[in-house]
């Protein structure tokens, strides 16, 4: 059994083993229950009823809080010619085409949060999908990352753009926002995620969609949000 800081168990406490909290609730107990020493993220963990054994229910994407995500994430665009002008006035962090991509791998470079790629710049970046993939980096068109419009793409990004993608359980996670946000911002992102999520239901699943919702600071206790209180349709 995981044993947990004094600290931990102590915030542990303000959160009742057996309560259902409403997302207005549960936004300040999570600003509460924080005990790291930095800005800790705030994340939402959902159990969805997948079967992700099959491809139609498997849900991926990406999405704009809007609120933020508190970060600035720094971006690097792989592309040529006019897109490789476009993201260097769009101020992406760095852009480069086969120069960029040895650098990553012969100097193992990964001063960056997230990729962008045209379309003609994917065959030369495939022999780095084992070492991308793993680490969440690999461009992939379902959430915008392998595009003709950097500019768009690279403009949502800084506006707060997150990726979502569910795992071999049917669990789903994603940052909505920091610790250091008021309660009633991080309801806004985490109401506007799930309004996200439930639009992705496939239709061939059948009953209850979202078995369960927690959203936790970083090293902080999970605090499980009550269903029935959502103005969103989860059946």
């Amino acid at each position: 059994m995981k044993k947990h800081s004094r600290k931990f168990t102590e915030v542990a406490k303000k959160v009742e083993k057996d309560k259902l909290y409403t997302i207005e609730e549960a936004t300040k107990l999570v600003k509460e229950t924080s005990i790291s020493k930095f800005d800790g993220t705030v994340e939402i963990a959902m159990k969805l009823n997948l079967d992700t054994k099959k491809n139609d229910q498997q849900i991926r994407g990406a999405f704009i809080l809007p609120k933020g995500t508190g970060k600035t994430k720094k971006v690097l665009v792989l592309a040529k010619g006019e897109q490789a002008k476009i993201a260097n006035e769009c101020n992406a962090d760095y852009v480069g085409d086969m120069d960029m991509i040895t650098k990553i791998e012969k100097e193992n470079f990964f001063d960056f949060d997230i990729i962008i790629a045209t379309p003609e710049m994917m065959p030369l970046l495939g022999k780095l999908g084992k070492v991308l993939g793993p680490k969440g980096l690999m461009p992939n068109p379902k959430t915008g990352t392998v595009t003709t419009d950097v500019k768009s793409a690279i403009e949502a990004v800084k506006k707060g753009r997150i990726e979502y993608k569910t795992d071999a359980f049917a669990n789903l996670q994603a940052v909505v926002g920091k610790v250091s946000f008021k309660p009633e911002d991080l309801s806004e992102n985490i109401n506007a995620f799930i309004d996200v999520i439930v639009k992705s239901k496939p239709s061939s699943v059948k009953g209850t969609f979202i078995k369960n919702i927690y959203i936790s600071s970083t090293m902080g206790p999970g605090i499980k949000i009550d269903l029935n209180s959502l103005t969103n349709s989860i059946l």
